[in-house]
């Protein structure tokens, strides 16, 4: 009953550690996803020009709680209207993006942001690429719970209410 998914929302420390509270969430894994560097290292993303972009790797139980779920999660966590930037994080390696594990989340990803983008839930229109997966590379250890290893590490994402769907 485990299915993943795998979600760039900017850096990956706060939506690992908001994803990892979520009830029917088994594992997350933060990562880099996306470009063509087999191996990429952190110092590499950094610069921008692999174009991979941080990500997390969300293993959950889809009879606890679903794709569409994660989803709407996702979009609350972090801001999906600012292209290539969440708050002081700027490049494309922090862009906003779905990379889809089949046509099912590509169709679940293509819906609900159809639906958001009509319901005036944001100011703006969401910017989130919808991306067929490409090899996920899990990042270095010392980003692994990197916000629990680091209570008072950096981290751009929250719950907001306003953005409830």
């Amino acid at each position: 009953n485990y299915q993943k998914a795998i979600l760039a929302g900017g850096c990956f420390w706060g939506m690992e550690k908001l994803f990892s509270e979520l009830s029917g969430v088994i594992n997350v894994v933060s990562g880099y996803i996306g470009g063509d560097i087999k191996n990429p290292t952190y110092e590499l993303i950094t610069t921008g020009i692999t174009g991979h972009t941080e990500a997390v790797e969300i293993t959950f139980d889809k009879t606890q709680i679903t794709y569409t779920e994660i989803l709407h999660f996702f979009f609350t966590i972090h801001d999906p209207t600012t292209l290539n930037q969440q708050q002081n994080d700027i490049g494309t390696q922090y862009r906003s993006a779905i990379f889809y594990l089949d046509v099912e989340q590509k169709n679940i990803a293509n819906d609900i942001i159809n639906k958001t983008n009509n319901s005036g839930v944001f100011s703006k229109q969401i910017v989130t690429q919808i991306i067929s997966s490409k090899t996920f590379y899990k990042a270095e250890e010392y980003h692994q719970d990197y916000l629990k290893k680091n209570p008072n590490g950096y981290s751009c994402h929250r719950v907001r209410s306003e953005w409830k769907f």
